[in-house]
């Protein structure tokens, strides 16, 4: 902090502190030969305020809490331009494993398909003595309930 930057605010800087704290004097906030010092020191005194925050507290009205917004507000959007990116990324790899995914089973059908194709009988078969395992499975599912 510049003493001749405090020094050029301070009116300001005091009716914000006088506003704050009450209690304070315009004795109290007296700044003599530009010794920021010893007035954090009376304040503190005077409230039982924390230095770092009666400091804060001044940068604040100076001004300087702004660009500590801005600052902030630059870190979460370079966050959020990550995580954007982040997203993108991922959601590029999801769309290539569903599509590789969807080659499989379709890959698998055809399969399938030629199967039955080539070996008609064997299908039947198949189908009809899967057809009478999943029947008594049901029934007796079905028995065990009443």
């Amino acid at each position: 902090m510049n003493v001749q930057e405090i020094q050029g605010q301070w009116n300001k800087v005091r009716g914000r502190v006088k506003e704050k704290w009450g209690q304070l004097s315009d004795d109290d906030l007296t700044m003599k030969s530009g010794n920021l010092d010893q007035v954090v020191g009376r304040i503190q005194q005077k409230t039982g305020e924390g230095r770092e925050a009666i400091e804060r507290f001044i940068d604040e009205v100076m001004g300087r809490g702004a660009a500590g917004v801005s600052h902030v507000a630059e870190a979460a959007r370079e966050y959020a331009s990550q995580a954007g990116a982040y997203l993108h990324e991922q959601s590029n790899r999801l769309r290539d494993r569903y599509g590789d995914l969807s080659d499989g089973a379709r890959q698998r059908v055809e399969r399938a398909e030629d199967l039955v194709r080539h070996n008609p009988a064997q299908s039947v078969a198949a189908a009809f003595g899967v057809g009478i395992v999943v029947g008594v499975v049901v029934g007796l599912a079905l028995r065990s309930r009443y």
